[in-house]
């Protein structure tokens, strides 16, 4: 099993940057992707990025490419979300999610963190 704890939320303005980690425990080795969702109040969780562990190719949603870099530290087991320009409507929770199956598809979820809130003001 494998735990994710997140850590570096908090508040900005808008323009500003912030840094998410999750630090990984457990049996990481089967992981294969890591990913970052996040949950706005009364919306969906909704996928932001994803990193493979192997080889470390990444995806990103439309809506926060060229402004988010999902990163890995493998010496580590801690997974980075490098948030730059942020604007009012990236204020979610954010989670990080571990697969270990082919992709980090929402239903291929095996471990969820339990979050960490970004809140960015205009």
């Amino acid at each position: 099993q494998v735990q994710l704890v997140e850590s570096g939320g908090g508040s900005v303005q808008a323009g500003g940057s912030l840094r998410l980690a999750c630090a990984a425990s457990g049996y990481t080795a089967r992981m294969n992707c890591m990913a970052w969702f996040r949950q706005a109040p009364g919306k969906e969780r909704d996928w932001v990025a994803s990193i493979y562990t192997n080889g470390g190719s990444t995806y990103y949603a439309d809506s926060v490419k060229g402004r988010f870099t999902i990163s890995q530290d493998n010496t580590k087991n801690t997974v980075y979300l490098q948030m730059n320009s942020l604007k009012p409507e990236d204020t979610a929770m954010y989670y990080c999610a571990a697969s270990s199956r082919a992709s980090c598809h929402y239903n291929y979820i095996d471990a969820w963190g339990k979050g960490t809130l970004v809140t960015i003001s205009s």
